[in-house]
């Protein structure tokens, strides 16, 4: 079964929030209160079947946006550096990864505007290890806060009804708590965008409105497998970031993959591997996909994060083909030791 819906639809539902500034997310209040009803109307909302595309083509840009291209948020002086932590409390974890690449002031400096792309993608509870971690996530947040950041922001383009994602999995919550914006996809908040050099991604629409004004990403996934891809992790996050009918990549899964890294050059990558789904990814829906595996990997580099992350899944680079591709387009070291991983235990 295909983990994407025949189309995607954004947060435009019959519940959906009075529209909000493009500079703003919703307040905390006002997600609560909309949340309550979101489950009630999932199904109601995926099956209004709602696509950012018009009749031109499944990839066709919404309306008559002009093309937009994200910048590049890596910084050339931090180029591959890695931590890898082993442990089973993810808060501890992540500040010893941080410290050890000499903390999280390398990364982010005071007044930066931050944007954290987590992997919200099904409206499932967090312990099924299929979304990202929702206590990970406010730590990181208020590690932002206090390394100075001006702004943090949230994000993602679920699979299931946005706003049931984020209440159900936790992480709207988790935002609003460690005192972060979180965008909900609206059709509005998407523009057009090509990849160059890519084939797949051209003139697609892209949740772009979050980027605005940002100059700092940081992209937050779990590790799991995956039935068409055979894993799910740094670069595959990126996947929440395309509207239209996103299904049609599936026939060239490792492809698109690659060029998602090519259009997003993350500050920083955190993938969480302390509980990694090893089987019926990337739903899950039992603790009997999960293993304790208790890794956590920090990196500037996504193709390195994703091949370390491979090892958690009993797999090498070698068995995901779009680390292959991703190195071999200059995006990143598919031998993760040749970048001499810093490596603590908590």
């Amino acid at each position: 079964m295909s983990d994407e819906p025949e189309s995607r639809q954004p947060a435009t539902a019959p519940e959906a929030a009075e529209p909000q500034p493009a500079t703003k997310g919703l307040d905390r209040r006002d997600f609560l209160r909309r949340s309550l009803g979101a489950g009630l109307t999932l199904a109601a909302s995926a099956a209004l079947g709602l696509g950012l595309h018009d009749p031109a083509g499944p990839g066709a840009a919404p309306r008559a946006h002009a093309p937009v291209k994200l910048p590049d948020f890596s910084l050339t002086a931090q180029a591959g550096r890695m931590a890898i932590v082993q442990g089973a409390d993810r808060a501890a974890a992540l500040k010893a990864g941080l410290k050890a690449l000499d903390g999280l002031e390398t990364f982010i400096a005071r007044g930066d505007r931050v944007l954290i792309k987590v992997n919200a993608g099904f409206a499932t509870p967090a312990s099924l290890g299929a979304t990202t971690n929702p206590e990970l996530l406010g730590e990181l947040i208020g590690l932002c806060r206090a390394a100075g950041a001006a702004a943090v922001a949230v994000a993602d383009n679920p699979i299931n009804d946005a706003r049931s994602c984020f209440q159900l999995t936790g992480l709207g919550e988790a935002a609003y708590a460690a005192g972060a914006k979180l965008w909900l996809p609206e059709e509005r908040f998407f523009r057009p965008t090509s990849v160059e050099g890519g084939r797949l991604i051209v003139n697609w629409p892209i949740l772009y409105a979050p980027f605005e004004g940002v100059n700092k990403v940081i992209g937050l996934s779990p590790v799991k497998d995956h039935h068409r891809s055979g894993a799910s992790m740094s670069m595959k996050n990126w996947y929440g970031l395309l509207g239209g009918r996103r299904n049609v990549f599936h026939q060239d899964i490792h492809t698109v993959i690659k060029e998602l890294a090519m259009m997003v050059r993350p500050t920083l990558v955190i993938l969480d591997g302390v509980l990694s789904m090893q089987s019926n990814g990337p739903t899950g829906g039992s603790l009997d996909d999960l293993k304790a595996t208790n890794t956590l990997i920090v990196s500037t580099d996504q193709v390195a994060a994703d091949a370390c992350g491979a090892v958690l899944l009993g797999k090498t680079a070698h068995d995901l083909p779009f680390i292959g591709q991703a190195a071999a387009a200059g995006l990143g070291q598919a031998d993760f030791e040749k970048l001499s991983p810093k490596r603590v235990s908590v």
